[in-house]
């Protein structure tokens, strides 16, 4: 059964689709506690299977200049009184072995950045956690290269690891996605959640920071559930061309709810169909 209520995140392969959404970073404490409101308010109408998530430091930005967030202290302070406040699973980044302890200790799931998920000693500093780790398939990486990063991770005995497909490198400045790669990392015996916002992003492509195509996410995303994945992963702005961090590939906060309804349904068409639900 899923339950996605803080210290009580579990996926079960075959469940009802779930949603992994909010900001790409933390602007500001009271920025973060809106949209997590917001969020938290749809959750409980649609009850919806929802884990809150926000970056307290953006530590791959294109540019030396581009805002990366508060830092660890003071964000994890703010994760911590949203997951309090909410009563809401909460995920964010680590991007070094020295930041595990702290986060997993304020939060209820750690991601592992595309760029490093071969990282080693980072992911096995995750598992050794013991909380739920999501970890994105780079860019640069063939989904079943992606068997590696697995075997590593479980070596641990921790089996509590999803895989994020969020498109992969196609030429300079472009990503596509590859559906094929939601159905082979499936074959992991891990939860494969599809990440419908960097996967329209354009990296690098206004010079000094990324572009994208926010246009394309809806459809992506409706392609995704229609081939079958556990979870969706989606950025949420209310003013995406204002946004501090990756506004071009943000879905603007007041679509969530429809889009989320939409994808909802089609879960459980295809789940009728297919015979899984």
């Amino acid at each position: 059964m899923h339950e996605l209520r803080p210290d009580q995140v579990r996926i079960e392969a075959g469940g009802p689709l779930f949603f992994i959404a909010g900001p790409c970073v933390i602007e500001n404490r009271d920025h973060c506690l809106k949209i997590a409101e917001y969020l938290a308010q749809v959750r409980d109408r649609l009850k919806l299977p929802l884990i809150f998530k926000a970056s307290y430091d953006k530590a791959n930005r294109t540019s030396v200049q581009s805002f990366r967030g508060p830092g660890q202290a003071e964000g994890l302070k703010i994760l911590e009184e949203v997951r309090r406040r909410f009563n809401i699973a909460v995920l964010t980044d680590v991007h070094e072995t020295g930041q595990v302890s702290d986060a997993a200790g304020a939060v209820d799931v750690l991601q592992i950045p595309a760029f490093l998920s071969r990282q080693t000693d980072l992911i096995m500093a995750c598992a050794r956690s013991g909380k739920t780790v999501n970890i994105k398939k780079g860019q640069f990486l063939a989904p079943w290269d992606m068997k590696n990063v697995v075997d590593k991770f479980i070596s641990s005995g921790n089996r509590k690891l999803w895989l994020t497909e969020r498109g992969a490198t196609f030429g300079y400045n472009q990503l596509v996605v590859d559906y094929r790669a939601l159905l082979v990392m499936s074959r992991f015996q891990v939860p494969v959640i599809f990440d419908a916002t960097h996967s329209v992003q354009i990296p690098g492509g206004a010079g000094s920071s990324s572009s994208g195509n926010s246009e394309f996410i809806a459809p992506l995303a409706r392609a995704a559930v229609a081939v079958g994945v556990n979870g969706i992963f989606v950025e949420v702005h209310e003013d995406p061309a204002n946004a501090l961090s990756d506004g071009p590939n943000a879905l603007p906060l007041a679509e969530f709810e429809p889009l989320a309804k939409r994808l909802i349904d089609l879960d459980q068409m295809m789940k009728k169909q297919t015979g899984k639900s």
